[in-house]
């Protein structure tokens, strides 16, 4: 478990929700699993309302003895968020979804910990023993990751075919050359989209390289070539985009720069931001780094 869940004011997306036994419960875009409102009110044997007020007003209601005790079992799950629950979005109406550390701790809560133990509770919490929170939710929602992998696949691909005739001979492309990136982090289980590909933190990071180091004396004037996305990217909307591409004589230098300068010290920082927002998970996020061996980062707050 960890803190690294998405930031509480964005809005994000829910990719499949059903009702399973009577609970609804669904993954996000981003491939996390979660229980709405109703449903983890079911589990727990409450009433709706009693968790909506509840987690509505987390910022008082932690201060009280229910919310204390709760809170120091979120705090073993190393959940310290402000929020106990994400605003998401399902067929355009809005809906709370409750990630893995907050129904655990709810449900122990109301397990074994509240002054009326709930049956309901007991029963979800010994289920969930015997399998973790994920794989019950994903097999309930029929989703597999192997699709996800397979979509991030055809986003990298499709890009590829997109962008290999059109950087100009003698010079060469960002996009093309952090392959030795993309690849790993698929393999990760990093979901990579139109959201989720770190061209353009490497692009920027590179240009400012290029600039503070005179590289245009050393190797000549970079140039512009246009730069599409595939048609179902929002980001085609504006396409062709102009992109920088570099001279072929500085390809030795960027490959250095992009190992021993920007995996060693910016990858890291957009990993944990991608995170933070919850375009990834904490786990995955940990997966990735020590890909790249940079497990000394620690995956916190």
């Amino acid at each position: 478990m960890s803190s690294l869940v998405p930031a509480q004011q964005q809005l994000f997306q829910v990719e499949r929700q059903i009702e399973f036994d009577g609970v609804e419960m669904g993954v996000l875009e981003n491939g996390m699993p979660f229980l709405s409102e109703s449903g983890l009110a079911r589990m727990c044997g409450i009433d709706r309302k009693v968790l909506n007020r509840l987690a509505s007003n987390w910022d008082d209601e932690k201060h009280k003895p229910r919310g204390r005790q709760i809170g120091q079992l979120l705090e073993v799950l190393n959940y310290f968020e402000p929020a106990l629950f994400l605003r998401c979005e399902h067929n355009g109406s809005p809906t709370n979804a409750y990630t893995e550390p907050v129904c655990l701790a709810l449900l122990e809560y109301y397990a074994f910990e509240s002054d009326e133990p709930r049956p309901e509770a007991q029963r979800a919490f010994r289920t969930l023993a015997r399998t973790s929170f994920r794989t019950f939710i994903y097999r309930a929602v029929g989703y597999t990751p192997e699709q996800k992998a397979l979509d991030s696949w055809k986003h990298y691909h499709d890009r590829i075919d997109m962008t290999a005739n059109s950087v100009p001979n003698g010079f060469f492309g960002v996009f093309q050359e952090i392959a030795v990136m993309i690849v790993p982090m698929i393999r990760s289980g990093v979901y990579v989209s139109d959201r989720v590909v770190p061209d353009i933190s490497v692009g920027k990071a590179w240009s400012q390289y290029w600039e503070s180091h005179g590289c245009t004396a050393k190797y000549g004037e970079r140039t512009r070539y246009p730069h599409s996305y595939p048609d179902y990217y929002p980001q085609s909307k504006s396409n062709p985009q102009p992109s920088f591409a570099y001279p072929m004589n500085a390809l030795g230098e960027f490959r250095n720069w992009l190992q021993s300068n920007y995996v060693a010290t910016k990858f890291p920082t957009y990993i944990l931001g991608q995170a933070k927002k919850g375009t990834i998970d904490s786990q995955t996020a940990k997966l990735t780094l020590s890909a790249f061996e940079v497990s000394q980062i620690e995956l916190k707050k």
